[in-house]
């Protein structure tokens, strides 16, 4: 029996499951079984499979997260190995390829984010005939015009700034969300605009509070006691310096990010004497019913995974090229992440009605 396989590392997001459909339908079409791995590379590297016939994949297409659980600390490279009371990283890429082998797989689909391509084109390296699909909420894979997951998010952010808007507007506060995105303001800018910001924070714009407070104390002038500010979570202090939350040595990921929202609303509040709250949107942007856009868009990569898959077109990622879906090597699509650049057209609409980045 001719097989594929399929997995989804890194953090979760809507959509997932509806590429796992269109895969699987794809296969299904063409004579194919789809083996599921679970837990992202874990399971590759620990065989733990599931096959996803007909039954599995019904009414996936909705649902928010992933049938196949992910995580983002297996990488088969840098794999947790218990040894009693004790755990030790081993390289277990070797056994990841070899179950590829043991179990018939022409081909593995990875969907994941800049982790999890960047364990797939090191597994390329290695002799795997690897196929990855992009993910992340953040938008912030540089091959892809545009991740599923991301559309979700933004809405998701738009909709708490409308909530916030009539509490804010009700005690004429200043209403602070933080948001997450990582290191890239794409999350932040989009629902920024979207739900009527009058401050957007990004970790490419150095900001200082007094313009900050401009903005603030303007509105104020205007008969407008009130304000929204918008942070990325990957925006530095005034001072240059990452907010961080914690760290996690064992993560690929090892800094968690957070706390630049309080930090922010203190200064304000502060500095202004404007009552100000805040609030961390946090793990809510990763969850829910995938947008009508975010399940076309990951059906669409689905389809084209699987067929190149199919083809015996491997060691390529595909993505988003303006309206079009193309394919791009993984060594491209992980070469460096997709951030804001300060000259974006987007960044000229927000400026020219009147958004502040707190760099003026």
């Amino acid at each position: 029996m001719l097989r594929l396989g399929v997995l989804t590392g890194g953090g979760d997001c809507p959509g997932l499951n509806a590429v796992i459909r269109a895969v699987a339908k794809t296969a299904f079409a063409a004579g194919y079984e789809l083996i599921g791995f679970k837990d992202g590379y874990a399971g590759l590297v620990e065989g733990r499979s599931v096959l996803l016939d007909a039954p599995a994949i019904s009414g996936l297409l909705h649902r928010g997260g992933t049938i196949l659980g992910t995580n983002n600390r297996d990488n088969p490279f840098h794999y947790p190995v218990r040894l009693g009371e004790e755990v030790v990283y081993r390289d277990l890429s070797d056994q990841a390829v070899e179950n590829l082998e043991k179990m018939q797989i022409q081909a593995l689909i990875a969907i994941g984010g800049d982790g999890s391509l960047a364990v797939a084109r090191d597994l390329k390296n290695k002799g795997a005939r690897v196929v990855g699909v992009p993910k992340t909420i953040d938008n912030d894979l540089a091959a892809t015009d545009q991740t599923f997951g991301f559309d979700t998010a933004v809405r998701t952010a738009t909709e708490a700034l409308d909530k916030l808007h009539t509490t804010a507007e009700s005690h004429h506060r200043v209403m602070v969300l933080e948001l997450m995105g990582r290191y890239a303001g794409w999350i932040a800018l989009h629902s920024g605009i979207a739900g009527g910001a009058d401050v957007i924070l990004l970790p490419e714009i150095p900001w200082n509070i007094e313009a900050v407070l401009r903005k603030i104390m303007a509105r104020k002038a205007e008969g407008k006691p009130f304000s929204i500010v918008v942070v990325a979570e990957g925006a530095r202090s005034p001072e240059g310096e990452l907010v961080v939350q914690r760290r996690v040595e064992d993560s690929a990921e090892k800094i968690r990010l957070g706390g630049i929202g309080h930090l922010v609303g203190r200064l304000i509040e502060e500095k202004s004497g404007i009552e100000t709250r805040v609030t961390v949107l946090g793990h809510i942007q990763r969850g829910g019913s995938p947008s009508s856009f975010d399940r076309v868009l990951a059906t669409r990569f689905g389809v084209a995974a699987a067929e190149l898959a199919i083809q015996g077109v491997y060691g390529v990622m595909v993505c988003l090229q303006g309206n079009r879906i193309a394919h791009v090597p993984l060594e491209e699509a992980t070469a460096k992440p997709r951030t804001v650049p300060p000259d974006h057209e987007l960044i000229h609409t927000a400026r020219a009605i009147g958004i502040s980045f707190g760099d003026r």
